[in-house]
């Protein structure tokens, strides 16, 4: 044996030693690990939160939930709620493999909020804006009643305090326990977003992974501007109803945030780290404009 295989046998040995030594860790203490769902590099969880949920290796964008969102985005201490009053019910005694009611009791008890959205007026870099920020924690962001109600409110506060409007969207679409209820949503907001338009106010929309269905063919794509997180999926229907429609397989990167930028369906991918920044920018730019 050479010297130059000695060491290289012995260098493969300390790799193996510490891959031993770091799955003994892991099994220690599984509380403190997470797996990336995209490398499937195994990462600290506190590494991920220093780094706004971000996987450090390979950059995946781990999904946020609504307060997290609202920690990164604003300014700390400008956020205020608004029509946190207003509470889901259950209209139509919906039942299906559970009752509806038991849904939202559990989505309530797992999130600490009332429904799949928190609106209210902040400040990005001192610049106010009246916003919408969905949680897709609470039953996947569906829309119902109690969203549509939300969102329209607080572009209307905008309307009357005279505010940029933001909504951060992230849901699976139109919430099928209150059936029509739900779909009427989608024209109310809508509607909303014609009036805000009407009024001459900025409307950004800020697309987060994932954002299907009613929200994407209503309030979630109506803005004057329109930026995607970095790799967020975007659609209506999903990729693979699309496929089975069609009878074609679609590119890998299709509904990607990226893909949409490339055809013109947003304005700006920015990642995360620079999304605060971003927004602050396109906030400035108006207000120059207004002047």
């Amino acid at each position: 044996m050479t010297v130059q295989d000695w060491f290289e046998k012995r260098k493969e040995a300390q790799i193996q030693r510490r891959a031993l030594e770091a799955r003994v860790e892991i099994e220690a203490n599984p509380d403190l690990w997470t797996k990336c769902v995209h490398c499937d590099a195994q990462l600290l969880k506190k590494d991920i939160e220093d780094n706004q949920m971000v996987c450090p290796v390979c950059d995946y964008h781990f999904r946020v939930n609504a307060r997290k969102r609202i920690e990164q985005l604003f300014d700390e201490g400008s956020f205020e709620e608004y029509f946190s009053e207003i509470k889901p019910t259950d209209p139509l005694e919906f039942s299906d493999t559970e009752a509806y009611k038991d849904r939202l009791s559990a989505a309530q008890q797992k999130t600490g909020l009332d429904d799949a959205v928190v609106t209210g007026v902040a400040a990005i870099d001192g610049h106010k804006v009246a916003t919408a920020v969905m949680d897709f924690d609470f039953m996947g962001g569906s829309m119902g009643s109690v969203v549509g109600e939300k969102v329209t409110r607080i572009i209307e506060k905008a309307i009357e305090l005279r505010l940029p409007m933001l909504a951060i969207t992230s849901s699976g679409g139109a919430r099928m326990q209150e059936s029509a209820l739900s779909l009427m949503q989608m024209a109310k907001t809508s509607c909303a977003c014609a009036r805000l338009d009407e009024a001459g106010l900025l409307y950004i929309n800020l697309i987060t992974d994932p954002t299907f269905g009613g929200v994407t063919a209503s309030f979630g794509t109506l803005g004057d501007i329109i930026v995607a997180e970095q790799g967020a999926r975007v659609g209506f229907a999903g990729r693979r109803v699309i496929e089975q429609t069609i009878r074609q397989k679609l590119p890998s990167d299709f509904q990607t945030a990226e893909y949409l930028l490339k055809y013109g369906q947003v304005d700006v991918v920015s990642s995360r780290k620079d999304l605060k920044d971003t927004l602050s920018k396109i906030l400035a730019m108006h207000e120059q404009g207004v002047q």
